[in-house]
């Protein structure tokens, strides 16, 4: 009787401990393909389960507010500072130790809700055929402008529904008003610009002929020259939209149940080997010190210089959306 209750007691510790087992559960907007092989890395390396559910910004936004207490998220993962800045305003975020919030270099939040994990820049993707570098606007705000003197009419390239396009619309407004985003989107628009559903979809557009020019983010250019494929990237002059750096984030939701699970994949992201990963494997800039750079990027100091100085967190991306598609962009 005594052994039958001790292998009961064995049985129920050891469906205790299988219960507890952690399992990770992230909500991120990051792409699967970009970051799906250093989720496996940190698994392999912790032995901790991880789960992912992928999507936009906005869809994990609308989720986490469906979902409430209820949800079985540990990790909010964005694309932009943006959502962040909105998750940390709508109390879904956890406060973090100072531990996590003094290893990045730059763009820590106010909040302190959430850690900055990679920086992407846009820029200007054209094709060298066409132009030389001196020859290019030294504002994004002059681009309709010089496409105009150009007869560049049906030959630029754009990404409207894409939320790094939308971010920077968002960066015009917050550096230039609102009537002078409409009024840059109602001239580009006059140009009759192709518009693409991806970077890759018009950068490979750019590399054949059928456009000569567009906004985009830095790292679709690396990964292209990377391909073996000629495609010139242009920096505005210091502090323009057109060079806004895109922050993305990850912070610990309110209702994780894996703080410890949580706050490790956080220092992983941010450790040497993560951010190696970002570097080598995407093509993005680090946000800590002393990762090795690829030759195609600016340095980091010089890089984070070329973009204006706004509070990421706060970027109007709601009246961005709005004007985007009062102005029949969208």
């Amino acid at each position: 009787m005594v052994k039958r209750y001790l292998l009961t007691l064995a049985a129920f510790a050891a469906l205790g401990a299988l219960a507890q087992s952690p399992t990770l559960t992230i909500y991120s907007g990051r792409g699967q393909s970009l970051v799906e092989p250093l989720v496996k890395q940190f698994q392999e390396e912790t032995g901790i389960r991880v789960q992912v559910r992928y999507g936009t910004d906005a869809q994990i936004l609308a989720a986490l507010q469906e979902e409430g207490a209820r949800s079985p998220a540990d990790i909010f993962w964005a694309n932009t500072a943006g959502a962040l800045g909105q998750a940390a305003a709508r109390g879904l975020l956890r406060p973090l130790g100072e531990t996590l919030l003094k290893q990045p270099a730059a763009f820590a939040p106010a909040s302190k809700a959430w850690v900055p994990v990679t920086v992407r820049l846009r820029v200007l993707a054209y094709n060298p055929q066409k132009f030389k570098p001196e020859e290019l606007p030294q504002s994004l705000m002059d681009l309709p402008r010089f496409a105009q003197e150009r007869g560049l009419a049906g030959r630029i390239g754009w990404t409207p529904t894409y939320s790094s396009f939308q971010d920077m619309v968002a960066g015009i407004i917050a550096l230039h008003g609102e009537a002078k985003a409409r009024e840059w989107l109602q001239a580009m628009k006059a140009l009759s610009p192709k518009a693409y559903a991806s970077n890759p979809a018009m950068l490979d557009a750019i590399r054949a002929g059928e456009v000569d020019l567009g906004s985009t983010n830095h790292y679709y250019v690396v990964r292209f020259r990377r391909a073996g494929y000629r495609l010139g990237m242009h920096h505005f002059r210091d502090g323009d939209a057109g060079n806004l750096a895109l922050v993305t984030g990850a912070g610990i939701l309110k209702t994780s149940r894996n703080l410890v699970a949580a706050n490790r994949f956080l220092t992983f992201l941010l450790s040497a080997k993560g951010q190696q990963y970002f570097v080598g494997n995407v093509g993005e800039y680090p946000v800590v010190k002393g990762v090795v750079l690829d030759p195609n990027l600016l340095p980091l100091e010089e890089a984070l210089r070329k973009s204006p100085k706004l509070d990421f967190e706060k970027l109007p991306l709601d009246r961005a959306l709005r004007l985007l598609r009062e102005t029949g962009v969208l």
